[in-house]
């Protein structure tokens, strides 16, 4: 591969879709030679001059022998790309489609690091999945119980498609819950945690921001102190995770690059972990992770054109 990457991305009108063409446009090894969309087919797009949006059939894709291509596409719609792109084209899929799939690497680079270097085939993790996990990673081996996760983010995590979680009229003054049990970030942390989580999300009338609080029942008594230490030592290289004592509110997970973990606290009996996690759920929950496992398989500097 030469110094400049080629890249496409399908899907670049939605929400992922913009957000990742704003950070590509930037990235100093990147180049973008196609933006999928057939809703603005033809359109210039705005973030990059000379370039316009087209609709192109997963064979002219192929054709293109880009270097990677992002699939910021809906769930279940991105399998004639996956079969058409070649095997050595790097593919960063950002829906849901292979998170539970052992032929494609999971990219959380925080935990998955080693096995995202090089590879050619990786799913995006969810917003969701991704902060729930990296705020209780650092206490897996201390639990004594299951994780319950309550989640709430704006409303751009609802997708285009019209719906009442992306109403912002069924939103005003409310707070909506969803998918109480069984939701596929649930499932998806469960997973790559290697322990069960429970999760409850929410929507509420913001476009973006996400948070989730994380209680962990503890096999042994820990101080507050001592969860704050491990959390800080966890994360002490960690570019995108950031931690702190005092409770980070979603506000301050709204338009950060990366994650922020802060807010332990512990039960009088010292068995009861609280774990408070932001980020923004377009950003290190969808594109700006999305690049950072582009940079990991290239080779290149894991925050190259993110920091």
């Amino acid at each position: 591969m030469s110094d400049t990457c080629r890249v496409g991305v399908i899907g670049a009108r939605g929400h992922t879709g913009g957000e990742l063409m704003r950070i590509l446009a930037a990235h100093p090894n990147v180049e973008v030679s196609l933006a999928g969309s057939r809703g603005l087919a033809g359109d210039p797009v705005p973030a990059i001059d000379g370039l316009r949006y087209v609709s192109p059939e997963p064979d002219e894709v192929a054709a293109r022998s880009l270097d990677a291509v992002f699939l910021a596409l809906p769930d279940g719609v991105g399998g004639p790309w996956t079969d058409a792109i070649s095997p050595e084209t790097v593919i960063v899929d950002i829906s849901a489609d292979h998170r539970f799939d052992d032929s494609w690497v999971y990219g959380l680079p925080e935990l998955q690091r080693d096995k995202i270097a090089g590879a050619r085939r990786i799913s995006n993790p969810g917003c969701y999945a991704t902060a729930l996990q990296l705020a209780i990673a650092p206490f897996v081996d201390d639990l004594g119980g299951t994780p319950t996760v309550f989640g709430v983010s704006g409303y751009s995590g609802a997708g285009t498609t019209p719906s009442p979680r992306n109403d912002p009229d069924n939103l005003r003054d409310n707070l909506i819950p969803y998918r109480l049990t069984g939701h596929n970030h649930e499932r998806e942390g469960t997973r790559h945690l290697g322990h069960t989580v429970r999760f409850m999300p929410h929507v509420h009338p913001v476009f973006r921001g996400l948070l989730v609080t994380a209680h962990m029942p503890l096999a042994a008594a820990m101080s507050e102190d001592e969860a704050t230490e491990k959390l800080r030592t966890f994360y002490s290289d960690e570019p995108l995770v950031g931690v702190q004592t005092d409770i980070p509110t979603l506000r301050e997970g709204t338009g950060l690059t990366g994650v922020l973990i802060g807010g332990t606290t512990v039960s009088d009996d010292g068995l009861g972990l609280t774990v408070v996690a932001v980020e923004d759920n377009l950003l290190k929950g969808a594109a700006v992770q999305a690049v950072q496992n582009l940079n990991l398989a290239l080779g290149l500097p894991e925050t190259e054109g993110i920091l």
